[in-house]
C-alpha cells in the first residue's frame, strides 16, 4: 500500500497531530482529531515499521470513526504485515460498502488472496477493477495483475499487461523496461516490434522503445536491423551503456569483430568493468588472430573472476598457438584445478605435453578423456595419433579398433589404422585401409598426412590418391 512523503510545512503539522494524539491517549484537555489526521499518524507510524503503535492509531481512529473506510483499508494493510488474511478480506469488504473508488481496496485484497494461495480470485479481482479505473490507477492495477501473472508463470500474460500499459501510456519507462524482458523470455519477437514501431512513429525520441525494437530484431537473429536500431537510440543518449553492450554481441554474430570491440570498449568507458565484456573483448581479438591482445584482455577478465576455469583455458589456448607450451600448461592446470572433469581441458593438456614429447603424461591426459567421453571422437584421435607418436604402434592398432566400435567406425580411425599397419611393416594391410578411408571420406586424408607425412614417398599410396582426386571423389 502506498505511503506518502512530507515536505517540511506537512511536517510540522504532523508534529502537531501526533501531539494531539498523545493528548488523547492521555486524556489531556478536548483533543479532537479528524478522520484524516488518523489517517496522517497510521501512516507516519507504518513508515518507520512500529505496527503496534500504527495498529492502535488505526483501532482508535475506527472507535471515532465507525464508518471511515480509508481508516478500514489501512486497518486491513496492516492485519496482512500481521498475516491475517481472513479478518483484512473481511474488513475490506466491510469497507468496500461504503467506498469502492480507493484503488488500495482492491490491491489489498489481491495481496490477501494470493497468500491464501487463491490466484484466480485474485485475477478475477483485478480483471473487475480494470473496468472501473483508469489513468494512472488503471497502469496501477495493470502492474499488479502483471505481477500475479509472474508469480503463477503465465507469462505470456504478463507480456499482455504490460503491452496494454503501452496502449495507455507509451513512454511509460517501467513498462518498457519490463516488456523487453518479457519479450526475450516468451519469443514474442514480431509483436514487440509493431508494439515499438507504433511508440516510434509518435515519440522518435525515446531511446528505450528504440533499444526494446534492437532487442527484438536481435531476438530473431535480424543482426543488421537490430544494429541501426541500436545506433538511433545511441544518437539519442550517447551514454547508453547496454545499447552499446547488446550492439557489440550482434556485431560479434556477424564476425565483425572490430566494430564489436568498439562497441564492447564504449561497455567499459560507461560501467564498472565486468569480466564477461573483457572476455567478448578478447575473443573477439583472438577471431582477428591478436593473440596477444586477446590474452592481454582474457587476464584482464581472470582478475574480476579468478575463480572461472573457462578463462585460464582461453589464456591457455594463446599460448597454444604461439607453441608457448610450458606456459600454456601453466593456465590449464588452474582450469583443471577449477573443473578437473571438462573434456576439452584435458585435450589441451595433453596437446601440451606431446608437444613436449611427454608422452606418458599426454597419454594419462588423453587416456582421461578416453574413459570418461568414450563416444568423443577428439579423444580416441588424440590418444592413437599420441601413441603412433611415441612409437607404441601395437597400442594404438588395438586403440583403432577400440575407437572404431566406440565412435560407429569414424572414417579417420580407418586412415588411423592405414598408417599404423605401414609403421609395423604391414603395407599390403595398410593399403587396403587406405583404400576403403578413401572410399568413405576422403576429405579426412589431410589427418593422415599430418599424422604420417612420409607415406607420400610410397608411389602405391600415391596411386591410390590420384585415382580417387582423378575421379573426382576427393
Amino acid at each position: 500500500m502506498r505511503t506518502p512523503s512530507y515536505n517540511d510545512d506537512e511536517r510540522n503539522s504532523l508534529k502537531e497531530l501526533l501531539q494531539q494524539y498523545q493528548n488523547m491517549k492521555m486524556g489531556r484537555g478536548n483533543s479532537f482529531l479528524e478522520e484524516e489526521a488518523f489517517e496522517k499518524i497510521v501512516d507516519y507510524f507504518d513508515e518507520r515499521d512500529d505496527l503496534n503503535e500504527a495498529f492502535k492509531a488505526v483501532e482508535t481512529g475506527l472507535e471515532m470513526y465507525p464508518y471511515s473506510a480509508h481508516l478500514m483499508i489501512k486497518k486491513a494493510d496492516l492485519l496482512i504485515a500481521r498475516r491475517k488474511y481472513a479478518q483484512s478480506l473481511e474488513l475490506l469488504e466491510k469497507a468496500e460498502l461504503f467506498d469502492s473508488t480507493d484503488i488500495n481496496l482492491y490491491i489489498l485484497k489481491t495481496d490477501a488472496y494470493l497468500a491464501l494461495d487463491q490466484q484466480p480470485k485474485a485475477v478475477e479481482l483485478l480483471e473487475t477493477a480494470l473496468h472501473l479505473f483508469d489513468g494512472e490507477e488503471r497502469i496501477d492495477l495493470l502492474f499488479e495483475l502483471a505481477d500475479v501473472y509472474d508469480d503463477y508463470e503465465e507469462f505470456d500474460k504478463v507480456f499482455d499487461c504490460l503491452k496494454l500499459i503501452l496502449e495507455d501510456d507509451p513512454n511509460n519507462e517501467e513498462a518498457l523496461y519490463k516488456i523487453c524482458f518479457w519479450t526475450d523470455f516468451t519469443g514474442r519477437n514480431e509483436e514487440s516490434i509493431k508494439i515499438h514501431q507504433k511508440i516510434i512513429d509518435n515519440y522518435p525520441y525515446n531511446e528505450i522503445a528504440w533499444f526494446n525494437l534492437a532487442a527484438a530484431y536481435q531476438g530473431l537473429k535480424l543482426y543488421e536491423k537490430a544494429i541501426d536500431a541500436y545506433q538511433y537510440a545511441l544518437v539519442i543518449d550517447e551514454k547508453f551503456e547496454y545499447a552499446y553492450r547488446n550492439m557489440g554481441d550482434a556485431y560479434l554474430r556477424l564476425h565483425k569483430y572490430k566494430e564489436a570491440i568498439e562497441s564492447l570498449e564504449k561497455v567499459l568507458e560507461l560501467a564498472r568493468p565486468e569480466d564477461v565484456i573483457y572476455e567478448a573483448i578478447g575473443h573477439c581479438y583472438h577471431k582477428l588472430g591478436h593473440t596477444a591482445q586477446a590474452r592481454f584482455h582474457y587476464k584482464k577478465a581472470v582478475h574480476l573472476n579468478a575463480e572461472d576455469s573457462k578463462l585460464h583455458f582461453k589464456i591457455a589456448t594463446t599460448y597454444m598457438q604461439e607453441g608457448q607450451w610450458n606456459n600454456a600448461i601453466r593456465h590449464l592446470e588452474n582450469a583443471l584445478r577449477l573443473q578437473r572433469n571438462v573434456a576439452e581441458y584435458n585435450l589441451a593438456m595433453g596437446e601440451c605435453k606431446l608437444h613436449l614429447q611427454h608422452y606418458k603424461e599426454a597419454l594419462f591426459y588423453f587416456g582421461f578423456v578416453v574413459k570418461h567421453k568414450p563416444k568423443k571422437v577428439a579423444g580416441w584421435e588424440a590418444l592413437i595419433r599420441c601413441l603412433y607418436l611415441a612409437g607404441y604402434y601395437e597400442e594404438a592398432a588395438t586403440h583403432c579398433l577400440l575407437a572404431l566400435k566406440a565412435t560407429d567406425e569414424k572414417p579417420i580411425f580407418i586412415f588411423y589404422q592405414s598408417a599404423i599397419s605401414f609403421a609395423l611393416n604391414k603395407s599390403k594391410e595398410g593399403l587396403i585401409y587406405l583404400e576403403t578411408a578413401m572410399e568413405r571420406a576422403p576429405k579426412q586424408l589431410k589427418k593422415l598426412m599430418d599424422l604420417a607425412p612420409s607415406l607420400l614417398q610410397n608411389s602405391k599410396v600415391i596411386d591410390i590418391i590420384a585415382r580417387y582426386k582423378k575421379g573426382r571423389k576427393f
